[in-house]
Order: C-alpha cells, then structure tokens, then sequence
C-alpha cells in the first residue's frame, strides 16, 4: 500500500468525523430528537428548544464537547455506575501509554525503520508503507537495540500504569461497595436445580432444606413459577392499559371527524374514541387486584431464597451445598429489574449441554468468517490479485481506483461484515442461559472480544501471509522466516482499519443513527407515543471489545509499524470525549 492510499483513506475518514460530529451537534438541538440523545435529561436541559424558531437549533457546535470534558469521575459514577467509570479508566490508560509509546517509537524508532536499508527513496506519497516498518530494517542491523529497548520500556510502563489504574478500581469498587445502600437482592441468593419430589411441592423442598442446613439465619423464600403465554398477555394487556390509560381524563370531543395517518393507509373514526372513553368510567374504581386472573401456575425448580444478613447470603451462594453439583446451585441472586426471567423457567441441567452447543456455534462461526476476512486482506494485496485474475487489470488502471480500493474499501467491507457479529454473539449468550441480563451482555462482550481478535488480527495477519508467500514456500523450514518478513507489512491493512472502524465509526456511534431512523419512523410513521419510561442503555458488549483489539494494534505494531500510533491516539481522543458524552447524556 502506497502512503497516497494511506492519505485518501484519511481524507474520506476525516470527512466523515467532521460530517458526522457537525450532525450530532445539530440534531441533538432539535425537539424531536432529545429522546434519541438524552434520555432522562429531556425536561432539564432542552425545555428551551421546544418554544418557537431559534437559530442555535441549526449551527453546528462544540458545547457538548466542552460539557464531556468537564464531566467529573463522580459524575460519571452517579450517573452510570461503576462499569462506565472503569471503560473511562480504559480509555485513559490507552491515552497514556500510547503517548509515551509514540513519543519513542515515531521519533526513535520510524527513522531507524526508514533508512534501514541502503535504497534510493522517492517522494514520500509515493512510497510504500513497507518502508516504515521493521522489515525495511536490514538482518542483523546494529541498531535493533533500539527497538528492543524501547519495547521494554513501553511494556514497563504499561505494567506500572496498569498497577495504578488497577488500584484507582479496586478503591472506587470497595467505596461503592461500603457506601451503597441496602438492596433486597444483597440479601438474596438464587436457587438452581432444586430436585423435585412426588410427596412434597417445591416450595416444601426448599423450605425444609434450608431450615434444616441455614436454620439461623435463613429468613422466607419464593419459588419461580412458570406461567406461560398467559403471563406474556396479562403483561401485554398492562402494557396497553399504562398506555392508554391517560383518556380518562380527558373530554372527547363529539364531533370529531374521521383521522387518517400521513401514510393514507389506516385511519379511526370518532366513535371508536367515544367506545374507548365509555369503558374507561365504567371500570375508573376498578383496582388491580379485581381485574387479576387467577392461574394455574407451574412450580419451577428455582427459587429465590432470602436471609437475615448479608454475609449468610455471601456464604449461601460461596459454599457447596451438596456433593452433586447439578443439585442446589446457589448464587447471589441479581437485582429484580436485571433478572432474566424466561431462562429461569428451564431446567438447570441443561445448562452444561448448553454451553457446549453455543461452544461449538461460536468457533464454527469464527472459522466460517475467515472466508470474507480472506477476501477483504486480498483487495489490499492487487497485484498479487491481479496476477490470479487477470480482468481487475483494467479496472485499476486509474490511479485514484487503486488508492481508493486499497486504502479504503477493505477496512469498510470488514465493518459492514461485522455488524453481524454482535447481534450473534447476543443470541448465543441467551442460549447459554443466563440468569440476568448483565450476565448475558457480559459473555457476549467476551465472545465478541475472542471473535474479533481472532478475525481482525490473527486471521488477517495469517491470511495476508499466505497470500503473499504462497509461490515462497519451499519446505516447512522456511515458513518462520517468511513469517518474520510478511507479518509487519500487515500492519499497513490495521492502519486503515483504525481510521474507518475507529474515527467513523466513532463518529457514527455518536449520532445514534439506528436510534434516530427508529424515532422517526415511529413518531411520523407509525404514530405512537413517546415512552418517557425508556433509558437507553450503552452498548458495552461491542464497544469493549473494539477498544481493547484497538490496545492490542497499539501494542504489536508500536515497534513493528510505528506510523500506527498517531492514528491510535486520535480515536482515543476522540474516544474519550464520544464515550464520555454517551455516557452522561444517555444514562443521566
């Protein structure tokens, strides 16, 4: 790859940012959007904005950045919790170790691997990326010191910080820890695999068994039931009803005429609202207790046990209960909103087949994406492309189609791909089941990391190798030198990657823009309601992962390709001021 390439990519991807970034900073100004980008916030900062035309609304400006950057760690924490003051502490230990990192590498170590090798260099937009990396470095060159003393100096320092960063969590963790006020569920642990009997219901089971074995602080306990698809209308039934339930008291206008949506489809007509109005006082003194249905409900064999004190709690859930570990699995039950309730209904000893299944489903889908990951390294590889096939010749005659396919379209199509990724990870990880919703995210975010690593780097470092190396090869011995020789010319293909699924797709993220097609598709399409009950919640189980493969580039290719490093920088910057104002505007 020429640095030209390198240069149209930046220039598309820099275009993006500042499109996307002068976007955000105008619809985030506008009435109709404040849901999509503030959430709870909507009645406090925006109440402004919903009066008459004001021009502020549509100049594009950096007041949300300064506001990001103010925001303080406590902020933060009272805002999100813990988990966002922790991916905050990630993207700060990136900023500073990568600064150091740059520092050394682009001011030691690019020179070194630029003059590396007695050749006569042309212009630099001219030149290959080649150059700039250790494989432009002649064997046995005597300044490879130099490259080895500053890797052990990034890595020392890397370790120290960590070490602090590590400190600065664990405090923050034990503060929350102590200082949090009491919560039902921290008296609370969950009960799996409780064997049934013919002679006793479960509940009878449970009760005797912990006041046999816990008598001293075991307190009261609460079997799950299974009530089916009678549960999910009665849940839908007070869905509609909390909806709807704002008529009775209003007046209705009796000579209303007949209503028809924008889309000239559908349409009401006023006695349905005159129908709706007179059901509504025939059941006003009505209670939630007189319209309940009484079912035929199914014990489950799972039940949430509570005691007297939080430390027998902690004990229950640590401590073997029986010598048969499919039997009374006991764990620290989730909080009541974050219990994920349909996969307590199942039996627990499906559990372990079922982490085998979602095993195997995993890897097969990491194996079956090294197909398009192959194909996409090849388009950053034309002239060996060229040579297979033939007809691409006349295509990338022009200048400007080689810089744009080989700097620019491989990183997107390996972003559109992997958008894929993370809705599938989500599903496996409902497969394994989970008892909460946070425990589901938190193994989607390991599956996605161990999927992205796997397909971003090692496979594109392996994949590129092949394809360049593949008429080289002569004997098996000669694959580690080959190794050595192709693996830092796959750092050009990383440095596109991180302009497009880092700055774009940085940019992308701050605009919401599925969110925004959503909200306007049910506002203006659909007609419903807006529901001031939602909070969006930050998609850690694929920005995670991004930012630690992200830390992973960094640390490879610091001394292998240091050009990478002043590209890495940038998204952590940019980073921390998206991520940071995501945070406080979503969840505050």
């Amino acid at each position: 790859m020429k640095i030209s390439a390198l240069l149209t990519s930046a220039g598309i991807n820099i275009g993006l940012c500042v499109l996307f970034l002068s976007l955000y900073s105008v619809l985030r100004k506008q009435p109709a959007n404040v849901r999509v980008y503030f959430g709870r916030r909507i009645a406090e900062e925006n109440e402004r904005l919903r009066g008459a035309f004001i021009l502020e609304r549509f100049v594009p400006s950096t007041g949300w950045i300064v506001k990001a950057l103010q925001c303080t760690e406590e902020e933060i924490l009272a805002a999100a919790g813990l988990d966002a003051v922790v991916f905050n502490r990630i993207l700060v230990f990136s900023i500073r170790i990568f600064s150091l990192a740059a520092l050394l590498c682009v001011f030691g170590i690019l020179p070194l691997n630029y003059f590396g090798k007695d050749i006569k260099h042309v212009r630099i937009p001219s030149e290959s990326l080649d150059i700039f990396t250790i494989g432009n470095v002649e064997v046995k060159s005597r300044w490879l010191w130099v490259h080895c003393v500053a890797l052990y100096i990034v890595c020392g320092v890397a370790c120290i910080l960590l070490y602090i960063e590590y400190k600065h969590i664990a405090r923050l963790r034990l503060l929350h820890l102590t200082s949090a006020t009491p919560n039902p569920s921290h008296f609370t642990i969950l009960v799996r695999g409780i064997p049934k009997t013919a002679k006793e219901s479960c509940s009878d089971v449970v009760d005797n068994f912990f006041t046999k074995y816990h008598s001293s602080s075991y307190l009261f306990h609460q079997v799950v039931y299974k009530v089916g698809k009678v549960q999910k209308i009665m849940t839908g039934a007070q869905k509609a009803y909390t909806k709807f339930k704002h008529f009775t008291d209003e007046t209705v206008d009796q000579g209303c005429r007949t209503i028809t949506y924008r889309c000239c489809l559908c349409g009401t007509s006023s006695n349905s609202f005159k129908l709706l109005n007179t059901e509504c006082e025939q059941n006003r003194g009505k209670t939630g207790n007189e319209s309940s249905l009484k079912l035929d409900d199914e014990e489950c064999t799972a039940a949430f046990v509570f005691f007297k004190t939080r430390y027998a709690a902690l004990v229950a859930s640590e401590i073997l209960q029986t010598s048969n570990p499919m039997k009374w699995v006991a764990n620290l039950a989730p909080e009541p909103e974050d219990v994920y309730w349909s996969n307590l209904w199942l039996p627990y000893k499906q559990l372990w087949i079922r982490h085998i299944v979602t095993l195997i489903g995993s890897i097969v889908f990491m194996f079956v994406f090294v197909i398009p990951v192959t194909f996409i390294q090849g388009l950053s590889q034309l002239e060996l492309l060229q040579q297979r096939l033939p007809f691409l010749r006349g295509i990338l005659k022009k200048k400007y189609m080689t810089q744009l396919v080989t700097g620019y379209l491989p990183s997107v199509i390996l972003q559109i791909f992997l958008y894929m990724v993370a809705p599938i990870m989500m599903r496996f990880s409902t497969v394994e089941l989970p008892t909460s919703h946070s425990e589901r995210k938190r193994s989607a975010c390991c599956k996605v990391l161990y999927f992205t690593v796997w397909n971003i780097f090692f496979v594109n470092v392996l994949s590129g190798t092949i394809l360049s190396q593949l008429n080289v090869l002569s004997s098996p011995k000669d694959i580690p030198i080959q190794l050595a020789r192709a693996v830092p010319g796959q750092a050009t293909f990383f440095i596109t990657y991180v302009l497009t699924s880092g700055w774009a797709s940085l940019s992308s993220e701050l605009m919401q823009l599925f969110g925004l097609i959503w909200n306007f598709i049910r506002k203006y399409v659909l007609r419903m309601r807006e529901d001031t009950e939602f909070v969006p919640s930050f998609p850690y189980h694929t920005e995670v992962p991004k930012v630690l493969l992200f830390g992973l580039l960094g640390f490879t290719c610091s001394v292998l390709a240091p050009l990478i490093l002043p590209f890495l920088l940038v998204y952590f910057f940019l980073g921390y001021v998206v991520y940071r104002n995501q945070v406080r505007s979503l969840r505050m």
